[in-house]
């Protein structure tokens, strides 16, 4: 009988059950799933209070999800899950460039501009950055046409949305490759920030003694229909934090060298993309 008599007991009764779902894949994973987390539990032998506290952050980071702040995104992020599935999943084996998390801050249908155009729209003081590139395949040829979707956090940290002192849509951007492959636009230079801290994230940092500043950064969305839709972020090379970033996202090949000009007021970035073949399919956008 498929009775439960022990703790052992448990999981192939479980497996068992499951064993009936149609979807191959979807039968594949929650098994698996359900054998790490059972191996888990057993592992650290946890308690009916530490079980309880469990289910209480999960509720906890449903709850303080919102219009503003994907606080599940960014439980994704701080336990390195994110980047692990970006870098799984984009191996870049003709040399593409390399993928980066999405991050919980990215909104779809930014405003489409001119290369050239400034995405500092709300008079956003800070040094002013121009920043350009190429967008090519795999071959090296150059990508006409290609959407460059950009967006970042101001000077003081913060993206407009978390800001009522910006303007909707302020230091977002999307830019069309010219015939040559080439892009460029004006910004301001980021810094580095805070993850959010007001939520369970926020409680989960502090008491693993982690600071929550990301290193300073540009998201890039570069897509093309026929390619892969590239997900990246250009980091700062001189930030403080590239190899304590709490959500892991830093590899080499991300960072950037963010140059400042000699006369000391004005900094470029140039950065080159490169797009690997496949299906254009867009994330969904961890907020509206």
């Amino acid at each position: 009988m498929n009775i439960v008599t022990t703790p052992d007991s448990v999981l192939p009764i479980a497996l068992d059950a499951m064993a009936r779902t149609p979807n191959p894949r979807l039968r594949e994973v929650i098994a698996s799933l359900t054998r790490h987390l059972h191996a888990f539990v057993q592992e650290v032998k946890l308690s009916e209070e530490e079980f309880e506290q469990a289910l209480d952050f999960i509720v906890a980071i449903g709850q303080a999800t919102g219009e503003k702040k994907n606080e599940v995104v960014l439980a994704a992020d701080i336990l390195g899950i994110s980047t692990l599935v970006a870098l799984q999943n984009n191996q870049d084996p003709q040399g593409e460039s390399p993928s980066a998390l999405l991050g919980p801050f990215w909104r779809a249908n930014a405003p489409d501009c001119a290369c050239g155009d400034s995405i500092a729209r709300s008079g956003t003081p800070g040094v002013p950055l121009f920043v350009s590139g190429v967008v090519r395949d795999g071959q090296g040829r150059p990508l006409a046409d290609a959407m460059v979707d950009v967006w970042q956090a101001s000077p003081v940290g913060l993206y407009e949305n978390q800001d009522p002192t910006q303007e909707n849509m302020n230091l977002r951007g999307r830019f069309r490759t010219d015939a040559e492959g080439r892009y460029h636009f004006r910004s301001v230079r980021p810094a580095g920030y805070p993850v959010p801290v007001d939520g369970p994230c926020g409680v989960l940092l502090k008491a693993q003694r982690r600071h929550p500043n990301r290193p300073a950064h540009l998201h890039f969305m570069v897509s093309k229909p026929g390619f892969k839709v590239l997900v990246s972020q250009v980091y700062a090379d001189d930030d403080e934090n590239l190899e304590s970033d709490p959500t892991f996202g830093v590899t080499r090949r991300l960072i950037g060298r963010y140059a400042l000009q000699p006369d000391g007021q004005s900094a470029t970035l140039a950065y080159d993309f490169q797009l690997e073949p496949g299906e254009t399919k867009f994330p969904r956008p961890p907020i509206p």
